[in-house]
């Protein structure tokens, strides 16, 4: 049982991908780093040597320190955090401990931010439906949690990624977008190596409602109509995109837990 002040694999593991999931701050020195450069989903990394500078962005914040085996630099940095009064944990054993247990791990080279104080910026179409709000659930769930998003017209949407420094995406001739049978939300589990069973089920439901293939999974035109409605529900993309996501989240949760419970009224 981890103590008072630390955190095991599998309880953060149960954390990523829900609202509930800290901040996570990644502080191996740049040799170890370079031996494995992969970071756990949403993780930012910053140096052990200048932790006090993240408290002002931490404060209100629970926290998760990594570093390679959840030894001195790991546990030194949270108790640092802590005496500045935020509430923080080390990771037991660490990067080796997640990466042993066989967790997801994503490729830094692909992730779209810099540091811990630079949240991401994309653009999409305006008046999204389906891949469109499934993308920034995934990207605010397992990339980047203060991922901004701009929706605009669909013939705007390369130019202001130029003019912004945005990742156009779900648009034609861009990186990330449809390929082939796949939509938008496959590629993405693609690039950034998200392989988990509940994030591939998620992925083909998806996958279903957004390429009108709704035999690919029984909950893809559920997902369709709560798409549709929702898009009629809401003139402000923005606060449409707050609504989806939790539908997003409930279907991420039904995913990992509850795809073996029926419904009856006995």
């Amino acid at each position: 049982m981890p103590s008072f002040n630390s955190i095991n694999v599998q309880q953060l593991a149960r954390l990523i991908g829900t609202p509930q999931c800290p901040t996570i701050v990644d502080i191996c020195i740049e040799p170890d780093f370079e031996l494995d450069p992969r970071l756990i989903p949403t993780a930012v990394r910053h140096p052990f040597t200048k932790i006090r500078d993240l408290v002002p962005s931490l404060r209100g914040k629970k926290v998760v320190v990594v570093c390679q085996k959840g030894l001195k630099l790991s546990q030194g940095a949270s108790a640092i955090l802590r005496a500045e009064g935020i509430e923080c944990e080390g990771l037991e054993g660490g990067n080796f401990a997640w990466r042993d247990a066989g967790e997801t791990l994503i490729p830094a080279a692909k992730l779209p931010h810099g540091g811990a104080n630079i949240p991401s910026l994309w653009v999409t179409r305006q008046r999204p439906k389906i891949d469109r709000i499934a993308c920034p659930w995934l990207i605010r769930r397992f990339i980047d949690p203060r991922a901004q998003f701009l929706f605009v017209s669909a013939s705007e949407v390369r130019h202001v990624a130029e003019k912004y420094d945005a990742i156009p995406f779900d648009v034609e001739d861009v990186h990330f977008s449809h390929r082939g049978d796949l939509c938008t939300f496959d590629v993405m589990l693609q690039e950034f190596e998200l392989t988990s069973a509940p994030l591939a089920q998620l992925g083909l439901v998806v996958r279903g409602a957004d390429t009108n293939r709704h035999d690919l999974a029984p909950e893809s035109a559920g997902l369709l109509a709560l798409s549709v409605g929702l898009s009629r529900m809401f003139r402000n993309d923005l606060e449409q995109l707050d609504a989806g996501i939790l539908v997003y989240d409930a279907l991420y949760r039904w995913a990992r837990d509850g795809m073996d419970e029926q419904h009856d009224w006995k």
